[in-house]
């Protein structure tokens, strides 16, 4: 089976060992993928364990258990990391994890923060990044303006309306 890290290199190759218990990752980007192989395959207990000591009491098991389950897990991808190397202290990953709840398409997009603690980096801290800020190319139609539909039409009496109607 290959992993679900998106590495292209077999589960015991890869992430199995650190899942199982039996290796714990030596960078930040390593235990980062683990993290996403254990969301798509339900190891609840790898997510407790990798998550910085003083905040697993926070975690909530069934929650987290519940949606990984109900999710198809779909990719994942380092997008950026910072730190977080074998002789490192603390590192952070830029990353997204592809999924889908139901049908319908999810894409995560965080930069977590790990931290070494007795030798093995952690899972301390998530912020998710939104998407960009939205910058218009045209300029905005008043509603005495013509409509740009070309109907010959004041905005307002013709697509403005059924904006409004919509609102």
């Amino acid at each position: 089976m290959t992993c679900p890290c998106n590495s292209g290199a077999a589960l015991e190759a890869c992430c199995g060992p650190y899942l199982s218990g039996a290796a714990w990752p030596e960078t930040a980007a390593a235990l980062m993928r683990a993290r996403y192989a254990a969301f798509a395959s339900g190891n609840v207990d790898f997510i407790h364990d990798s998550h910085e000591p003083s905040g697993q009491e926070d975690l909530d098991r069934e929650a987290t258990k519940a949606w990984s389950e109900k999710s198809t897990w779909l990719g994942f991808e380092i997008l950026e990391q910072e730190g977080g190397g074998p002789d490192d202290e603390e590192g952070t990953v830029e990353f997204v994890a592809r999924y889908e709840i139901e049908g319908k398409p999810f894409e995560h997009r965080e930069v977590a923060s790990f931290q070494k603690i007795d030798g093995r980096y952690y899972f301390v801290d998530g912020v998710i990044v939104g998407p960009g800020t939205f910058r218009r190319e045209a300029p905005k139609v008043g509603r005495n303006d013509p409509c740009p539909c070309g109907s010959g039409k004041k905005h307002k009496k013709c697509c403005g309306k059924a904006g409004a109607a919509a609102s």
